[in-house]
This record gives C-alpha cells, sequence and structure tokens, in this order.
C-alpha cells in the first residue's frame, strides 16, 4: 500500500443545505449515506460500495457571515498537523481554523496557500486503521487540480510543505499545466486560473464510469454543468459541475490513463455539449 503522507485522504462537502445535498450527490454519483453525527454536530457520510468516501456537513454560520460559499475541501495527511500549521504560517499562508482534536477520529486544521486556496491538513489517531489511497476506484476522487494565481508559486510552497514532485507538464493555450506527485504517483495539476475566476481554488474530480450520463444526471437533480463533457489530451473524458447550492466539483472517466492531459477551452467548440466554464 503506498504511504498516505502527503496525500489527499479524505474530502469534505461544507453546504448551506445539508439534506438537499444528500439528496443530489445520491442521484449523481450513486452514493450511499451514512449517519455520523456527534452530540456538537451533525455529520454524514458519502460512501461507494459501502466504505466512506467523504463527508457532509453544515457551513458553519461564522464562515456564511464572512462570505463563504458552499464548498468541497480536500484533507493531506501529514506526520504532524501543529508542526505543518506553522510552516504554512512560516510560508506565508493562513490558518483558518488551528489544529482542533476530533476525539477518536484525528487532529487536524483547514488552512490556505498563500494565494488563499484552501484545504486542510489531518492526521489520524489511529494510522494503523487508515484506509488505503485507491484513486481508481469508483465514486473516489481521481485527481486534485489547482486552479492557482501563480501556479509557479504554488508548486513551490506545496513542494516545501508537502513535499511534491513535478512530473509531466503540457503546455497550451491557457500555459503550463503542471502535473505533481506523491511518493512517486502523479495525483494532480496545477495551472494559472482563468482571469474571471475571482479567487484561486482546489477541484476534485471524482471517478464516474460515464461522464456524460453522470453530467445529464447532475443537470436532472438542479445542478449546473460549467464545463464538458470533453476529453483531454491522453484520452480522459471530464465534466465539470456546480451542485444546486454552488458547489463546484468534477467528474471523471480515465479510460484506463494514468494522468490526466492539458485540457483546452477551445475543446468546448468541438465537443458538442452546452457550457458555460466558469462564469459565476
Amino acid at each position: 500500500m503506498a504511504s498516505s503522507l502527503g496525500r489527499f485522504v479524505w474530502y469534505e462537502l461544507m453546504t448551506t443545505d445539508v439534506e438537499a445535498a444528500r439528496a443530489f450527490y445520491a442521484k449523481v454519483m450513486d452514493w450511499g449515506t451514512k449517519d455520523a453525527s456527534t452530540p456538537a454536530s451533525a455529520y454524514t457520510l458519502f460512501t461507494a460500495a459501502a466504505v466512506p468516501v467523504s463527508g457532509l456537513t453544515l457551513l458553519p454560520e461564522p464562515a456564511r457571515e464572512a462570505g463563504a460559499a458552499p464548498h468541497w475541501i480536500g484533507y493531506v495527511s501529514v506526520i504532524d498537523v501543529d508542526a505543518a500549521a506553522e510552516r504554512i504560517k512560516r510560508l506565508g499562508g493562513v490558518v483558518h481554523i488551528p489544529p482542533t482534536n476530533l476525539p477518536n477520529v484525528s487532529r487536524f486544521s483547514i488552512v490556505a496557500d498563500p494565494q488563499m486556496a484552501t484545504f486542510a491538513l489531518v492526521r489520524g489517531h489511529k494510522p494503523d486503521q487508515e484506509q488505503p489511497v485507491e484513486p481508481g476506484r469508483p465514486g473516489r476522487v481521481g485527481w486534485h487540480e489547482l486552479l492557482a494565481a501563480e501556479w509557479e508559486k504554488a508548486f513551490a510552497f506545496y513542494g516545501q510543505l508537502l513535499g511534491w514532485q513535478k512530473a509531466d507538464a503540457h503546455v497550451g493555450a491557457m500555459g503550463t499545466y503542471q502535473q505533481f506527485s506523491a511518493a512517486g504517483e502523479a495525483i494532480g495539476g496545477m495551472f494559472n486560473k482563468p482571469a474571471e475566476l475571482p479567487f484561486p481554488f482546489w477541484l476534485y474530480y471524482f471517478n464516474s464510469h460515464d461522464v456524460e450520463a453522470a453530467a445529464k444526471r447532475v443537470e436532472g437533480a438542479g445542478g449546473e454543468i460549467l464545463y464538458g463533457p470533453t476529453v483531454v489530451p491522453g484520452g480522459a473524458r471530464i465534466v465539470h459541475c456546480a451542485d444546486p447550492q454552488g458547489a463546484v466539483f468534477a467528474l471523471l472517466n480515465r479510460q484506463g490513463r494514468e494522468a490526466l492531459g492539458y485540457f483546452e477551452s477551445v475543446a468546448l467548440g468541438r465537443s458538442g455539449h452546452r457550457s458555460r466554464r466558469w462564469s459565476w
């Protein structure tokens, strides 16, 4: 089993309507749900083949008052959450929620890189019970993409913090798409976001057997297609979506490919599908 250190190991949807989000993703992703609430807060686990793959919780009121919108957040495994949070501050990032214990579960911290893309740090209290990283399985996240303000500076930050290494790079009309690896395996890519996007953020690609059918379910359940479906270099099929509350996510069918290639916005004109391409 590949080491999970420096890799995304958990994903969480923070939303304004938990019941609506639960119904939407159950229909689109064919996920099951399991209650994992505590006396302090309500929490739902999304499951694929009965295995928990992500979580669902209410976006805290203080966050809403501060202008936060519904969003997905990824948790990266580290050896020492406290030390990593301090290092983030030294590297110019921000700690939104300081290291905090979830009894019998984990220690975590919600943070942001120097360009304000949000992610989380986590260390399980029982590492020997940690689930294996299986990015190829249906319903799980198979790719991680950072839409950065300046990808070179972003890569330097994550390289110092998490030890990520450069993998393949692709150059196109939108600039350079730099893949990155953890423990020798390509797990994502980063590039400079389009100017119309208001801020940098992480986009998570959930594996789907049939991207086109899933895109129809997205629209049928009240969501929106932002980009695609389309084929990217390397043969993978992708589609970018927003759920009814506005949280952005993506769907992916690798078709046996190991990593995503670079995608171009001009591919929309060839795909034959409607798209808004990140116009919020």
